[in-house]
């Protein structure tokens, strides 16, 4: 694949940097500053210029604002752990930046999505309508696995986590594409640019800071994120892959949430279906009251 091959974003992203909380955020930016506001929160492994591929079906003109969360892609942090609620933290400190007296309309995938509903629980009146690309939760932890998990976490954190690296990135093409087969290859090429980084004779590292790999040693508490979902104010837009692996949105207790889904995808729907998941944010956001 030569670089004429790797797809062309319609909609010329723009990039800053922004200090958050001590940490160097990267973010990507299209559209006019003027526009109303949409904040684009991805999901693990992932980073926020892969938005792209949905900013260049949106037919709605937004100012979209998507940052690399702390430990992916191009934000810069030296650390040997992370803890979610940090994310919850760094997403308050972003919309002050950005919105600091109006709520604003977030669009979270998978583990962005469930920042998003968290801190919606948390925070309903800094949040005006939400879309929630399967970010639906985990289910219920057990009790009795906690000391497993503590023992694992403590045995791979004796010595430092390796980067991913892959011997290209053909290779590291081919593999998203495994991951995501109805993704097309000048498209997977472009995520596995925004994913990689080129280093000397050819290999590519992931940007994705090695302590990921980490057992987490706090055990998921369904009925915390629960009691968070019930809390939140907005209107709330459920979206979910029909092919996908990951639990659908079924009984989840937001007041105010309908459900929809996005036909012939999996998990990464914004790879996958752009056009379909552009017109469905779109359409939520510019018919919801956007208002808390």
């Amino acid at each position: 694949m030569g670089i004429d091959d790797i797809y062309e974003p319609r909609r010329r992203p723009t990039t800053r940097r922004l200090d958050i909380r001590g940490i160097d955020y990267a973010l990507t930016e299209w559209g006019d500053a003027n526009a109303p506001l949409l904040v684009y929160l991805h999901g693990f492994g992932d980073c926020g210029a892969t938005f792209q591929f949905v900013v260049d079906e949106f037919s709605s003109d937004w100012f979209v604002v998507a940052p690399d969360w702390r430990g992916f892609g191009s934000s810069a942090v030296t650390t040997r752990a992370f803890w979610f609620p940090d994310y919850l933290a760094d997403l308050d400190h972003l919309l002050q930046h950005y919105s600091p007296d109006e709520p604003v309309r977030l669009v979270g995938h998978s583990m962005g999505g469930n920042v998003a509903g968290l801190y919606g629980g948390a925070r309903p009146d800094r949040v005006a309508a939400l879309v929630n690309l399967e970010g639906f939760g985990l289910p219920e932890a057990d009790p009795e696995d906690a000391p497993r998990r503590y023992h694992d976490w403590l045995e791979k954190g004796r010595s430092p986590q390796g980067h991913v690296e892959r011997p290209g990135f053909e290779a590291l093409t081919d593999a998203i594409l495994r991951r995501s087969p109805r993704l097309t290859r000048d498209r997977a090429g472009f995520v596995a640019r925004c994913w990689a980084e080129e280093l000397a004779g050819g290999q590519v590292r992931l940007r994705m800071h090695p302590a990921h790999k980490l057992p987490n040693p706090v055990l998921y508490r369904r009925a915390e994120a629960e009691a968070c979902w019930r809390a939140v104010m907005a209107e709330v837009l459920l979206v979910a892959g029909r092919r996908s692996d990951f639990p659908p949105p079924h009984d989840l207790p937001f007041p105010r949430a309908r459900a929809a889904w996005v036909e012939d995808s999996g998990h990464m729907l914004h790879f996958e279906q752009p056009a379909a998941v552009a017109g469905l944010i779109d359409d939520f956001l510019v018919n919801s009251s956007s208002t808390v």
